[in-house]
This record gives structure tokens, sequence and C-alpha cells, in this order.
């Protein structure tokens, strides 16, 4: 089997959409007005300093009658390494400053003035390297496709779940959406899910989870279809707007599938009946206040207890996972936790702990 070498890897640098990246903050005007401050001060140093040695430096035959002007003039056409020369430094001291320390104030000046350029010319070469940096390094991240409300609250709830914002890329075909998603941090690709391309630009078949949050279930299908061609293993989460969509969405390939739409209807219903029950409900749901439902693997103390023991300990278990199957807590299938027993428990919400 032949060896790849390192030219090889270089070869096979992207060549579809670039990834977008969360951006450092800072003013742009701030930038254009500090190089310019920087650009000036290298200027007026130099006005300065040959000002000052006025009497060092010939103008054309004619040496020791520099005028301030003459500084300014001589120091604009050196820095700018024009260089007329019909004014030259005469002594040994002149000739020393503009070696030692004029020359350096002109490669800073240059620097300066041609930085943005270099800018623009190195951004493409930049963004190249890091994207395929990161699909060298990303594996089990999460894909969120499409940045409107669901897509936004399904990124909050994973942020304050753990996971690291560097391990969520939306894929939106908005731009907007996207320059959004990297203000929260997240990597963004601007692309139509429903392209296997877009889908590979974001590492999809290396991906533990996928949420499908667009707004239209006919999109919303095919995506999911394209999704797990793509990554048979990834656990798919997708949100639907019609109820009767449910089952084709599953047949999909969506693991788990949300009816956006009548959940909302139910808790609006349920909040008219029980005041009381509708904000438990919505307490629960909201992930940044005092309840939070949560999924975790069983302590050593834990062991050989049952479900309802832990109601002490200020959880309710809803449910046991075992061996990849979910029992409930209305069910008397589980007496006791066992050693590789997950649960699906209510708690208080670990920040406000």
């Amino acid at each position: 089997m032949p060896v790849r070498s390192s030219r090889d890897d270089e070869a096979d640098l992207p060549t579809g959409p670039p990834l977008h990246f969360p951006e450092r903050k800072g003013s742009p005007i701030r930038a254009i007005g500090l190089r310019i401050a920087v650009a000036v001060g290298a200027l007026l140093a130099t006005t300065i300093l040959v000002y000052a040695e006025r009497g060092c430096y010939q103008d054309r035959g004619e040496t020791g009658l520099l005028s301030i002007i003459d500084a300014f003039y001589y120091s604009t056409v050196t820095l700018s390494t024009t260089g007329y020369g019909d004014i030259t430094p005469v002594c040994e001291s002149s000739r020393l400053v503009n070696a030692l320390i004029i020359t350096p104030l002109r490669f800073l000046f240059l620097i300066v003035l041609v930085g943005t350029t270099i800018e623009v010319l190195t951004r493409r070469t930049r963004e190249e390297l890091r994207t395929y940096r990161w699909r060298k390094r990303v594996k089990d991240h999460t894909v969120i496709v499409g940045y409107g409300v669901k897509g936004r609250a399904a990124a909050r709830s994973l942020v304050d779940a753990g996971t690291a914002p560097s391990q969520i890329v939306v894929v939106a075909r908005d731009h907007l959406a996207v320059d959004e998603a990297n203000r929260d941090g997240f990597v963004g690709i601007v692309g139509d899910a429903r392209r296997e391309e877009v889908l590979r630009d974001a590492s999809v078949s290396g991906a533990a989870r996928v949420v499908v949050a667009t707004d239209e279930d006919d999109t919303t299908i095919l995506v999911t279809l394209t999704v797990r061609r793509l990554s048979p293993r990834a656990v798919i989460v997708a949100a639907v707007r019609e109820s009767q969509n449910v089952d084709v969405l599953r047949q999909s390939g969506a693991n788990n599938v949300i009816p956006t739409a009548e959940a909302a209807g139910h808790l609006m219903g349920l909040s008219l009946v029980s005041s009381a029950a509708g904000e438990l409900m919505e307490d629960l749901l909201d992930s940044g206040r005092g309840l939070e439902v949560a999924e975790r693997a069983i302590t050593r103390e834990e062991l050989g207890m049952q479900p309802a023991d832990l109601d002490a300990h200020g959880q309710i278990v809803l449910a046991v996972i075992r061996g990849g199957v979910a029992h409930r807590f209305d069910t008397d299938s589980i007496s006791r936790l066992e050693n590789g027993d997950r649960l699906v428990v209510i708690r208080h919400n670990v920040d406000e702990r």
C-alpha cells in the first residue's frame, strides 16, 4: 500500500466553499486609524531627525539650507523609497542616522501601507489552511442544519449541556444566519444542505449528532435522507411542522422527530388548563432555568439501588437506559441499577447549584 506524503496531503486542500470560522472581535475603524497613526508617526519622526541635522544635508550642491518643508519632503520620498536624489546626507553622522534609524522606519512605513493589501492576498490561503486543519481534527461533532429559532435553541441547549462551541457546525443558506452562528462561536457553512457536497464540507460523515431544523418539512425530509446516507451511525434529530410527516421522517432515517407546531400547541393548552403545570414544563424546556432534563451514567454509589431511591437525592428518574433500551419509570422492568446503566433524570440546573 503506497504511503502518502505530506505533499500529497497538501494537494488535497479543499476546493469547495470555505468554512466560516468565528473571528476575533475588533473595530475596523480602529485598525485603520492605528495604521494611519503609525505611518504618520514614522513620517514625523524622520522629519524631526532630518531637520535636527539639516547642516549635514546637501540640496542641489548647497549644504545647510534645509527648511522644515525640505526635511518633510525628504522624509516623504525616502520612506516611500522614491528617493529622487536631490537632497542627500553628506556627513557621517547623518548617513549613520539614515542607515540605523531612517531605514528601519522606512520598512515600518511600507509594512503599514501595504499591510492591508498583503492581508487581502493571504486571507484566502489562511482560510483554506484553517479549513484543512479543521477537517483533519474534527470528529464526533454536531452538525446543525438551519439556524433559525429552532437551530439557535438547539445550539444553546448543547452548549448549556457542556458541548464545546468548536464542536458545533452550522449549515445554513443565509449568509446572515452563518454570520450570527460565527458570533455565537460556531463554525459555519453557507449552502443548501440538500446537496451532498455541502454536507461533506461539514464533515457530516464523521459527525456524532445531526440536528435538522429547517423551516419546510419537505426540505427536512430530503436533508435527513442525505445525512443518513452519508452518516449511517449519526444520531439524527429532526423538527417537523406537521405531525403527519413524523413517520416519513422516521423512515427517512431520523432517530427522533419533534413536531414543533403541535408541541407548542399542547404546551399552550396545558398552560390554560393548569398554569402551574405549564410553568413547570416551560422550566424544563429552558435549560438555563431551575430544572433540567439530563441523561447521565450512574455513579458507583448508585449500583444496586432502586431508581426510586434517587428521589431522596433530589433527582427524579424518568427512565433507565440498559442495553440501548429505555425503560420508563412507569414500568417495573428495572428493579435494581446495574453497571453500565444510564439514567434520564429531572434535576436542578447544574449552573444554579
